[in-house]
């Protein structure tokens, strides 16, 4: 056996140990020690074990969040009181509505104000679910007096709607329920008169009830996608006029590889129209179009090809208009150009008309826009973190494009009136917008509209210039501030005099401006309860009873102060 040195000098060690220890020990008298022979034996194999410990090596567990409720869902559907049938161009954005934990989808809503206001809500939904998607929304504003005579102005709106959605697979199945009713009163009578006339004489009453049913595809990555929708709405006013549209809208696109794809869109719509006359309005337009991406550029070339059944000022039934749009990504994500060639027929009906201004006289002669050929270019760009810039410049070619003018028959009401010949139309459109977390958002919209008539005095009640400027911000999910500041330019109406010498029959047009519109809108609604909070709206803040349509001046400051329950 082979012995390392470090084990050879363990052993000497050890032997030189024992005659230390002998000496160490008391001397035994009458004998001497001697060493005895011995073996000493070194196994090299030997291993040392030890009993297998226990060990608890357990992992440090982090608890989860302890869950909150959501935040309340701050929105502004009816932030604006729509007594004033100010329609701006542009929509106002609100704060993006926040994702909820548990869906209850149901509030209602109240609220009282000046000149007799009353506001009333209900919206009840079903919860957050992968199968299937319905409700109901329930909506009353009314107001029993006005800026002029009281009751003479007074005016309500109710609506209700019902929705309903279920999913299979990839594919969604739908149907919406709309039904209305609003009364409004001819309040732009001659006050200079002995007697005046009383809210009954004045009245005007719109019925209003749509079906919709649709079936479209949720999968974005599919190959086909579609939406495709079947509806019908029915229209009718106190003067026993009657509007029914079946109406279809078809949008489909076939993705052919990873940069290009086809799109079909198409509409169509039957109108049966009745009043002191009948007749029908047939109308349907269909859209095809390549669509090709490379690299930075992205184009799409097709054609709109559309017929309606409208005659009135000899206008071409049908009609082929180019759809040509280019697109140029400069910077990713920061900065893209545009530009295109377009057109084509735009529907156009009593049941929006008198959305518009409902103050129209009976016995109109609705047509179809043509609008094309119009070019227009522009660009998207967000410059900075949160800032989005958007601004677009559009010269169009208009035939049939209607304007509201106050009827030579009753001032009171409005005509709608088409120049003979063709409109020209110079549009600037610019936005600026800063969004902050979700939290702030402030923005501003403005709108240039240049219309060339030809045959017409003025461009009547279709002001040049309008912007919009609003903010809103969310204070630790309990307060909720908003403000949206309106601005429009005067346009024109019409008021009509005998003239000297005339018979009664025989007036005389004296075109006027119509008053320019600042219009200051603040909301705060406060959340003192989980479920509970309460709101106030101002509008028209500023005060001034301005004249949107001409004889038509709208009620100054008004408030409403109401609360919300959510369940």
């Amino acid at each position: 056996m082979t012995l390392h040195p470090s084990k050879l000098l363990a052993l000497a060690g050890l032997l030189a140990a024992v005659p230390a220890a002998a000496q160490a020990q008391p001397t035994r008298p009458g004998t001497r020690g001697k060493i005895e022979e011995a073996e000493i034996e070194i196994v090299k194999e030997r291993v040392n074990q030890l009993p297998e410990a226990a060990r608890n090596f357990e992992k440090i567990k982090i608890s989860p969040p302890a869950k909150t409720a959501g935040n309340v869902n701050y929105t502004y559907p009816d932030f604006r009181l729509p007594a004033d049938l100010l329609n701006p161009s542009v929509r106002v954005l609100t704060i993006r509505q926040e994702e909820l934990a548990p869906q209850t989808g149901n509030y209602l809503k109240a609220g009282v104000g000046n000149y007799g206001t009353f506001l009333g809500r209900a919206h009840l939904h079903n919860t957050r679910s992968t199968t299937a998607s319905y409700g109901i929304d329930l909506n009353h504003l009314s107001s029993a007096r006005g800026p002029i005579d009281k009751q003479n102005s007074g005016q309500s709106r109710t609506t209700l709607d019902l929705n309903g959605e279920t999913y299979s697979g990839t594919t969604a199945l739908g149907a919406k329920v709309e039904l209305g009713r609003e009364r409004y009163n001819f309040y732009g009578y001659n006050r200079d008169v002995a007697r005046l006339p009383i809210a009954d004489t004045l009245k005007q009453t719109f019925s209003r009830a749509g079906i919709k049913v649709y079936a479209r595809n949720r999968a974005t990555d599919a190959q086909v996608q579609y939406d495709v929708s079947l509806g019908f709405r029915h229209w009718n006013d106190n003067f026993n006029a009657k509007e029914n549209n079946l109406y279809g809208e078809v949008r489909t696109a076939y993705v052919l590889s990873e940069t290009s794809k086809v799109s079909v869109n198409g509409d169509f719509s039957f109108i049966s129209f009745e009043d002191s006359l009948k007749y029908n309005r047939p109308f349907f337009q269909v859209t095809p179009a390549y669509e090709l991406t490379l690299n930075r550029l992205a184009v799409s070339v097709g054609a709109a090809i559309g017929y309606t059944g409208d005659t009135i000022r000899q206008a071409p039934q049908f009609k082929v208009y180019p759809a040509v749009r280019v697109g140029y990504t400069v910077t990713e994500d920061k900065f893209v150009v545009f530009a295109g060639l377009g057109g084509g027929i735009q529907r156009v009906t009593m049941y929006d008309l008198t959305t518009e201004n409902p103050w129209l006289a009976p016995n109109q002669r609705v047509a179809d826009t043509r609008r094309g050929p119009t070019l227009y270019l522009g660009f998207n760009a967000t410059p900075a973190r949160n800032l989005e810039l958007n601004a677009r410049v559009t010269l169009s070619n208009d035939r049939n494009l209607y304007f509201y003018n106050n009827s030579r028959r009753d001032s009171t009401k409005f005509d709608l009136v088409y120049d003979k010949k063709s409109t020209q139309l110079f549009n600037a459109h610019g936005e600026v917008i800063y969004n902050a977390a979700e939290k702030t958002r402030i923005g501003v919209k403005l709108d240039y509209n240049g219309y060339n008539v030809k045959t017409l005095n003025e461009a009547f009640h279709r002001p040049a210039f309008q912007s919009v400027l609003f903010a809103t911000h969310n204070v630790y999910d309990k307060l909720l501030l908003g403000a949206e500041l309106y601005t429009y330019s005067s346009s024109y109406g019409s008021s009509y005099r005998r003239a000297a010498g005339s018979t009664l029959l025989t007036k005389r047009e004296y075109v006027r401006p119509t008053d320019s519109v600042i219009d200051l809108n603040l909301r705060a609604d406060y959340r003192i309860m989980e479920k509970l909070s309460i709101f106030a709206m101002g509008n028209n803040l500023i005060g001034g009873q301005y004249e949107r349509f001409l004889n038509y001046p709208v009620k100054g400051a008004n408030v409403l102060l109401g609360a919300t329950y959510d369940f």
